[in-house]
């Protein structure tokens, strides 16, 4: 059998293993795409076969200019793969909800500036307040002043008054009187405790409290001393490491701080300056470690208080 010269490829081919294909012509040889465009030549007189569907994962697809790219890898396609105007089509982002925290603490200022105006004298007893008149007092809306006198109510500051608003709730000494024994039942047997197990150097970190509502109380201002006065007896009772129970004396102590049906509007400043020299002399007794001494400064503030 003689063999057969391809012309067209430049060369002599040689025939297939298998010989011929009973027709006279040899087979025609493949040439792999890539040598074939890395040449740049045409095989003339071969049939066209079609192209592959693509290339595998990891072999490059040849170019037409013969330059053949890195082999590609998979990667995980990023908004950077996508084309501009693709990006450009997105609906925009909508902006972030604006938080709920926003709202309460709108209602937790309002609800702060109440309890002050109470302590004060500003909102009277027996007196009726719309919500829309104390939010245009405050530049908020009715809502958060609602709100906030809604907590009051359950505080017992105030009550509703259907259609009308809220009435602050007229106090006398009798209520004052029972608020004062329930506070002494519930802090003087634990300070009493504090006194014997808590160390010097606790107590020492109290200083700033006591010296702070001796400030305030010469500051004359009574919304002022109330909050200090509060701050240091929550201070006192947290080191007994019960959250109850600091809760509870608070909520006592601040409705023991109202003012009543026809007391003055606000304590004298040497009365509130009297009150915060107990504090400091409370102070110094726990550090000094005396029981006794603490156990009659406690009961004085208490009746006090009263």
């Amino acid at each position: 059998m003689t063999s057969s010269t391809d012309t067209s490829a430049g060369g002599p081919v040689k025939p297939s293993a298998q010989g011929s294909t009973g027709t006279g012509v040899p087979p025609a040889v493949r040439v792999p795409p890539q040598l074939t465009a890395a040449r740049g030549e045409h095989t003339h007189g071969e049939r066209p076969r079609p192209e592959p569907a693509g290339p595998p994962v990891g072999v490059a697809r040849p170019r037409p200019g013969g330059s053949v790219p890195e082999p590609r890898t998979e990667r995980t396609r990023t908004d950077d793969d996508v084309a501009p105007q693709v990006r450009a089509d997105r609906p925009p982002a909508e902006p972030p909800v604006r938080p709920v925290v926003q709202r309460a603490s709108v209602r937790g200022q309002i609800l702060d500036a109440l309890r002050t105006a109470l302590v004060s004298g500003e909102l009277m007893p027996g007196e009726v307040y719309s919500a829309p008149v104390l939010g245009d007092r405050f530049g908020v809306s009715a809502t958060p002043v609602r709100e906030a006198m809604q907590q009051l109510a359950l505080e017992g500051a105030v009550e509703v008054v259907p259609n009308r608003g809220f009435r602050v709730v007229e106090r006398g000494a009798r209520e004052l009187g029972e608020l004062a024994e329930v506070r002494a039942l519930i802090e003087v047997p634990v300070m009493l405790r504090l006194a014997r197990t808590v160390t010097v150097e606790r107590w020492a970190e109290l200083r700033p409290l006591a010296e702070a509502t001796v400030r305030a109380a010469s500051s004359g201002s009574r919304a002022a001393y109330a909050e200090s006065d509060r701050a240091f007896h929550r201070a006192v009772l947290a080191l007994a490491g019960n959250e109850q129970l600091v809760q509870i004396a608070d909520d006592l102590h601040r409705r023991a701080q109202w003012p009543l049906v026809g007391a003055p509007a606000s304590r004298g400043r040497a009365e509130l300056v009297s009150d915060a020299a107990e504090h400091t002399a409370l102070l110094d007794a726990l550090i000094a470690g005396d029981v006794d001494v603490v156990r009659v400064l406690v009961g004085e503030h208490f009746t006090g208080a009263s």
